[in-house]
């Protein structure tokens, strides 16, 4: 793909502009078009009960909820949502509600009487959902499927556009059909082709109240599928407004670093018109973090304009790798590196190894390493205090003083700046890496050819520009441009106060960075506003949330809903209590099944709710044990863990 097709779904590479959709009426709060990025969620209580499911509506409403959601898996729940809006609307609430229909079209007709908006489901709307079981379509049995979704879908349309209902084509990763999996496998085309189907017969009907979202807990999978559907759809004249989500992303740190790596990537580019960041966590707290996202991104509107390439034959679609030599751990295939930043500290202290993420043993007074612990720190200037730090400890230094810093350790690495790696040799510098810090504006073809032509050379890129995310891009593009092949180490400034924005902002533009496999190595600067432990964690989160490296267990929750029949964040806390040393493994806990057993294919094991007191345990996609009481199933999830021989010892046992 060439960049001006890029452009389809990007706009720009390097200039953030809002991709054009559609407008979709959806009750008093239209969507698409030029209307703002909405944000919105959805309750997790049960339907029938009226009371409760309007006390947490209005909390998520004066949250700042723009649409909010209800499930309804039967035809009960579809009637309550009258009952639903009726009440609000009584109390002065118009915000427009959106039914949640899985495999249930008689209920997604009575739904769409009531409400605003009706989410459907592809893959369980009519086709039976996958069972990841062999089986053979041949083109009749494909098109006969086929018109069997048309006999469905047909009639609830008309019923939406007699009450002038819209609807979401919801696709979900998990819940693609039997059909679909057999045709395409479990691929982003698949997921494309899910969508497009209902997308087709809804452009044949006349029917334009449309928004679309493709989801799936596997951030990669999320991103590249969304900008393959924009592709694809421009193909077929379409330009239906996105809702953007990462499912089952979890609560905390974790749940707004993934959110914000996925969702922040796709909204970088200008793609979404509505949001919802699912945090197993309390409804309302969702929306607040959503907004803090789309804010920081639409900072970057009317940004002084950042040169373009002169090469644009560079394909983003297929995550472009960049090929890199090697310089000593970086680069290549090794996994990103992380640098602490702890330049800042003005008298270093014996505590810093403890700041970067090293770990005190009491038994013998020796630094270890712990599992967040930084790859390299930099800390500006020398001091004595290095004698003294842990043998393996590697440390940045600015060039000015890294002779004095050698004398004491051979695991110091000197710092230029642009400048000074100009004037100077640094092939002088007798170590195995010479860091560059610099930016793009810095890529002249005299610079370059230096770096070429010193391979110890890692860049790191740096960028204060409005826009600072396109700016790096752009970096690594001209890189690309000119055949050079060093290292790349996106160094970013953030200075805020407040752990949460630090986490939304640096995932949603270093996050995408690593998507389109640019990076080999991160660097966060605070300025000690934040416990630097926590700016490095989020560092490592990132780096696990765009999937290029694991450092922790990693837990896909989903923030539960009126399906969920356990209290579902009590059983989120005491999973990562028993499996958090597991780091190796990712483990999901669901409320339910809705969103399919392919959810639980991303997983190494999966804890589900099957009813009242009752779970489903799954390896990979596969149930292995159903119908567990619930105070019994985390002792048999670790039994079935370590059957499997995928059970490590903690220091507790």
């Amino acid at each position: 793909m060439s960049f001006s097709q890029h452009t389809q779904f990007c706009n720009d590479l390097f200039n953030y502009t809002r991709r054009k959709s559609s407008e979709v009426n959806i009750g008093t709060t239209p969507l698409g078009g030029k209307n703002p990025i909405q944000v919105q969620s959805m309750t997790n209580t049960d339907t029938n009960n009226i009371e409760a499911s309007v006390e947490q509506t209005i909390k998520m409403i004066e949250s700042g909820a723009k649409y909010v959601r209800l499930t309804a898996q039967g035809i009960k729940e579809a009637e309550s949502l009258k009952f639903i809006k009726a009440e609000l609307l009584k109390k002065g609430y118009h915000t427009p509600l959106v039914a949640d229909i899985h495999f249930n079209p008689k209920a997604a007709s009575i739904a769409a009487k009531y409400v605003d908006k009706v989410r459907i489901n592809p893959g369980n709307f009519v086709d039976k959902r996958a069972d990841f079981k062999s089986q053979e379509y041949n083109e009749a049995q494909y098109r006969e499927d086929l018109e069997k979704i048309r006999e469905a879908f047909i009639p609830f349309l008309t019923i939406c556009k007699e009450f002038n209902t819209a609807i979401r084509i919801g696709t979900n990763h998990g819940s693609l059909s039997d059909r679909i999996m057999t045709k395409y496998g479990d691929t982003p085309q698949g997921m494309v082709e899910s969508t497009l189907e209902f997308l087709r017969i809804c452009k044949e009907q006349n029917f334009m109240d449309v928004a679309i979202s493709i989801k799936s807990s596997n951030t990669v999978m999320m991103v590249k599928t969304v900008r393959l559907l924009i592709v694809e759809m421009e193909k077929e004249n379409m330009n239906f407004p996105l809702h953007l989500g990462v499912t089952e992303a979890g609560e905390g740190e974790d749940g707004r670093i993934k959110s914000a790596v996925g969702t922040g990537a796709l909204l970088n580019d200008g793609i979404g018109d509505t949001i919802r960041i699912s945090l197993t966590e309390n409804p309302e707290i969702e929306s607040p973090v959503g907004k803090k996202l789309v804010d920081y991104v639409l900072e970057k509107e009317n940004h002084t304009l950042i040169a373009p390439l002169k090469n644009t034959n560079i394909n983003l679609l297929d995550f472009y790798k960049r090929n890199t030599c090697m310089v000593q751990n970086i680069g290549r295939k090794k996994v990103p590196v992380v640098i602490s930043d702890l330049s800042h500290e003005k008298f270093l202290t014996a505590d810093l190894p403890e700041q970067a993420g090293y770990v005190l043993n009491q038994d013998n007074f020796e630094w270890e390493k712990g599992k967040l612990a930084a790859d390299f720190i930099y800390v500006n200037g020398y001091d004595p205090i290095f004698a003294d730090y842990p043998k393996d400890l590697k440390l940045i230094v600015d060039q000015e003083c890294w002779q004095q810093t050698d004398q004491f350790t051979d695991k110091s690495y000197p710092l230029f700046q642009s400048k000074a790696f100009m004037r100077l040799n640094p092939l002088a510098f007798c170590c195995d890496i010479h860091f560059v810090e610099c930016s793009y504006s810095d890529l002249t073809d005299e610079f370059i050819a230096n770096v070429n032509a010193n391979k110890k050379v890692v860049l790191i890129c740096k960028s204060n520009h409005k826009n600072a995310f396109a700016e790096q891009r752009a970096f690594a593009l001209r890189l690309i441009e000119a055949n050079c092949d060093a290292p790349i180490i996106f160094k970013r400034y953030f200075p805020e106060v407040h752990l949460e924005d630090l986490q939304i902002k640096a995932s949603a533009d270093l996050g995408a960075l690593f998507f389109d496999g640019f990076g080999n190595g991160i660097s966060i600067k605070n300025d000690g506003k934040l416990n630097p432990k926590d700016v490095l964690s989020t560092a490592f989160g990132i780096l696990q949330a765009a999937r290029v490296r694991t450092s922790k267990t990693e837990f896909v929750s989903c923030p539960g809903c009126g399906r969920t029949l356990f209290k579902l964040q009590d059983v989120v806390a005491q999973v990562k209590r028993e499996f958090a040393h597991l780091t190796h493994l990712k483990i999901g806990v669901m409320g339910c099944i809705v969103n399919g057993p392919g959810e639980m294919g991303d997983v190494d094991y999966g804890y589900v709710g099957a009813g009242p007191g009752k779970v489903w345990l799954y390896k990979g996609h596969e149930v292995v044990r159903k119908n567990i009481a619930s105070d019994k199933a985390i002792e048999e999830l670790k039994e079935i863990i370590k059957n499997n021989g995928d059970w490590i010892n903690d220091n507790k046992e």
